[in-house]
């Protein structure tokens, strides 16, 4: 069976702040049915694996795919015990998506498992995806051939215009769209709060929670081309 894994950040306060964050719901549940409505078995991880915290402020049940997953006590359970990265084979799965959420700034660079399984999944064949904050993932990712994932790829992500307008630009580890732009990404921010997504090679990002369904349009759309 073709599967795919979503993963979602461990990290649930915003710096020094006090403020809580985790994963952002929307750029889950808008990559995960897609997927399955593909044929895809969806796995959760997280780079500690176990509880996985969702960001509250993105629990918006007007959404119908938010209001589907939250109400589905088994998927709920799956992000509250997830995979730990560390344990997962990249060649089980022919995507990787990594959701966003301010807390995926602290726990997705720098992380060896989280290096491993993108470089992994892409060095396969497979296709690579994040959205939002999830792009954090990508910064220190490294292929076989020792080049950046990102180098010379056009990359959408929250940009540092969308951090300065909610105030965190001094709160979070580093300016997600420069530091990409340090790793050679091409970057392609659009306005603030506006649908923009990037497809280069089998990476596909997108800048924020309004970009989620058109990101797993393309994912949806570039997985009929693997092999």
């Amino acid at each position: 069976m073709k599967k795919a894994l979503i993963v979602i950040t461990n990290h649930d306060q915003k710096g020094d702040t006090k403020q809580q964050t985790g994963w952002f719901l929307s750029e889950v549940t808008h990559i995960y049915y897609p997927l399955v409505a593909a044929g895809y078995k969806v796995d959760f991880a997280s780079p500690r694996g176990g509880v996985a915290p969702m960001d509250e402020s993105s629990r918006d049940l007007k959404d119908a795919d938010n209001k589907r997953f939250v109400e589905n006590k088994e998927l709920m359970a799956q992000t509250q015990n997830t995979l730990a990265l560390a344990n997962v084979n990249p060649k089980d799965y022919q995507i990787v998506h990594f959701a966003g959420g301010h807390g995926a700034m602290w726990d997705f660079p720098g992380n060896e498992a989280v290096n491993k399984v993108a470089a992994g999944v892409y060095d396969n064949g497979g296709i690579v995806a994040a959205v939002c904050h999830g792009p954090a993932a990508l910064v220190d990712v490294k292929l076989a051939n020792g080049k950046y994932l990102v180098e010379g790829k056009d990359v959408s992500a929250f940009t540092d215009a969308e951090e300065a307008e909610v105030g965190l630009a001094k709160t979070v580890p580093f300016l997600l769209e420069s530091k990409l732009r340090s790793r050679g990404a091409k970057m392609h921010p659009a306005k603030n709060w506006s649908d923009q997504s990037s497809v280069s090679e089998r990476l596909v990002t997108g800048q924020n929670p309004q970009s989620g369904h058109s990101v797993a349009k393309k994912i949806v759309e570039l997985a009929k081309t693997l092999k």
